[in-house]
């Protein structure tokens, strides 16, 4: 399949975690110049880009704070600059859940990051996007909206207000040429998950039993279907969402 991705430049948010790390490497190994933002772990983000740069690609890695919505135009130009004009963008990074049960404090704070935040950079994006007559934007969402689960519901109202922001997108901004789409992984095989306290190996397990495909969700999948969304191989697939839950929607318990 040709991606048409090697004279592109992709920007991936929060690429210093699992899924913005295989997610930068196989835009990379399509031929795509990275940007690989971070905001608390400037060492991982480098590492990403030693990883690509060492393959013979090209990638950067770039300071993004989704708090700061008036630095999202200088985050794009310092790309233009460094590695061209953005073409493909992946909002990736997000401000994990607590999993207590009263969650409405924080619903400013996640609103902000996995929301607001997302949509400054995407915004900033679209006039380079517009200039040319072609874009991707891929919003990394959470199966968590389509499959709720007590808990979370600063982080679940967030994304499911981002999906809907993409939608809209999808339909505005089509005629420049530019598609937008969401990807929704579920329970994904990651570090995290399988250390932190509310998940660990016997929660990977379960999940995976219960899960069609017998397994659960790896970054690498995430990163297959966001390349496909973000590449010229995508000519009409837009406003569409991917579950990446293997069919873990379709059972109940």
């Amino acid at each position: 399949m040709e991606t048409g991705l090697s004279n592109k430049v992709a920007l991936v948010t929060g690429a210093s975690g699992a899924i913005g790390r295989a997610t930068a490497l196989r835009l990379a190994a399509e031929g795509a110049s990275v940007a690989v933002s971070w905001y608390t772990n400037h060492n991982s983000a480098l590492d990403v880009v030693e990883a690509i740069t060492r393959a013979g690609g090209r990638a950067c890695a770039i300071h993004l704070d989704h708090h700061s919505l008036t630095t999202m135009p200088g985050v794009i130009e310092e790309i233009a600059e460094r590695l061209g004009p953005v073409s493909a963008l992946i909002a990736n990074a997000v401000q994990w859940p607590s999993f207590d049960t009263d969650e409405i404090g924080g619903l400013t704070t996640s609103l902000a990051v996995n929301t607001v935040g997302p949509l400054a950079l995407i915004d900033a994006a679209l006039p380079a996007m517009r200039a040319t007559g072609w874009g991707r934007v891929v919003v990394v969402s959470t199966d968590i909206v389509a499959q709720p689960m007590a808990g979370p519901l600063a982080y679940a109202t967030a994304k499911g207000a981002l999906e809907t922001a993409a939608r809209v997108l999808a339909v505005r901004e089509a005629r420049h040429g530019i598609l937008t789409n969401i990807v929704r992984p579920g329970f994904t095989l990651t570090d995290k998950a399988l250390t932190a306290p509310f998940l660990g190996p016997e929660a990977v397990a379960a999940e995976s039993a219960k899960t069609p495909t017998g397994r659960i969700c790896t970054p690498e999948d995430v990163a297959t279907a966001v390349t496909y969304l973000a590449s010229a191989a995508n000519g009409h697939v837009n406003g569409q969402t991917v579950s990446l839950a293997g069919g873990r929607e379709l059972v109940r318990g």
